[in-house]
This record gives C-alpha cells, structure tokens and sequence, in this order.
C-alpha cells in the first residue's frame, strides 16, 4: 500500500533528463498518515496531532452556503465531507512545502488522489487560491478550474461568494455584533 501511495504521489519522479539519468522529484516529507477532517481544506494527522493545510487552494468556509437557482446548499459542508471521502481509512502522504501559523503548508496525495488538491478543484468543490507576492498560482490547479468552471462543476453551478471574501465579511458581521452588543 506504501509503495501504492509512494508512486502516485504529486512529488513522483520528473522525467529523465538529456543525459539520460533519471532524477526523484523532492522527496516525500511526511510518512503516510491517517487524518481526520478539520475542514474543506485542513486535516489532522491522527498520530501526531500536526495539522497539513492544502496548499494552493480553497473552499467555502464552514457553515457558508451556495445557491443553485433558488436553493441554497452548504457548499462549506460539501468541501469538508468529499475530503472526508477522500482520505477516510486511506494513507496520505503530503510534500511540505512550508510551516505557516503553526500548520504545514502542503500538497497532499491518497491512493485514490496522486494530488487531493487538483483533483477538489477538478470536481468543483474548491478554487484556486489568488496568487500573491509570495506563492504564484498552480498552473496546473488554473487549468482545473477553468475546466470545471466551463463544464458547470459542483460549485460553479451555484451562485456564491468566494471563500476569502466570505471570511472577511463574515469576519465584519462577527465584529459588528459584538460592538453592537456591547453599546449601552
């Protein structure tokens, strides 16, 4: 099952070079894990308690909702349970690529996914994240999600808010209770 998951992870072998030497990809950092769900984008080695946030893209955030036409739907609740689906009683193995805020940052693969998060963006449960000065989109994660967007996939059939706005504003409402609450 190791070698399974050691040979269709994201970090796999490159293609030989000119001189005809074959050359490893980096190297597999974690050893295979079991995890349990934090969200649609974190999750929990069960072991280790070390928590591995999926580099690159994003959900909708916990308790956020879409809407197809006139139905709402938890589009936070569907990110986090198809995660659940795809590393639920399977190995994953992750290549970090850097701790951030106590999390590692990271791409992850199961035996069923060489790179969980392409392929959430390829069934249209998650978006590519902005690039930023420090991390540049994936072109393969763009690519994804312009097919998904042409195809209508999951989320892309919905009217919704992008995640990263959602927080913000969610962020603000939060904020705004709480002074409003605390106003004589």
């Amino acid at each position: 099952m190791v070698a399974t998951l050691a040979a269709t992870t994201l970090a796999g072998a490159q293609s030989p070079e000119r001189s005809g030497l074959y050359s490893p990809g980096s190297a597999l950092q974690s050893p295979p894990l079991r995890v349990e769900v934090l969200d649609g984008t974190r999750f929990r080695d069960i072991e280790t308690q070390a928590v591995y946030w999926l580099y690159g893209i994003d959900t909708c955030a916990p308790g956020q909702a879409a809407h197809l036409g006139r139905q709402p739907w938890p589009c936070g609740t569907v990110a986090a349970a198809w995660l659940v689906s795809a590393t639920l009683n399977k190995w994953v193995a992750c290549n970090i690529l850097r701790d951030e805020q106590g999390e590692h940052l990271a791409r992850c693969a199961s035996a069923d996914h060489a790179d969980i998060g392409a392929d959430m963006i390829r069934d249209g449960i998650a978006m590519t994240l902005p690039p930023s000065e420090q991390d540049s989109a994936i072109r393969a994660y763009v690519s994804a999600e312009r097919d998904a967007r042409k195809a209508y996939r999951g989320i892309w059939a919905s009217t919704f808010q992008m995640p990263w706005e959602y927080r913000t504003s969610d962020r603000r409402r939060a904020i705004a209770k709480t002074g409003a609450e605390a106003a004589p």
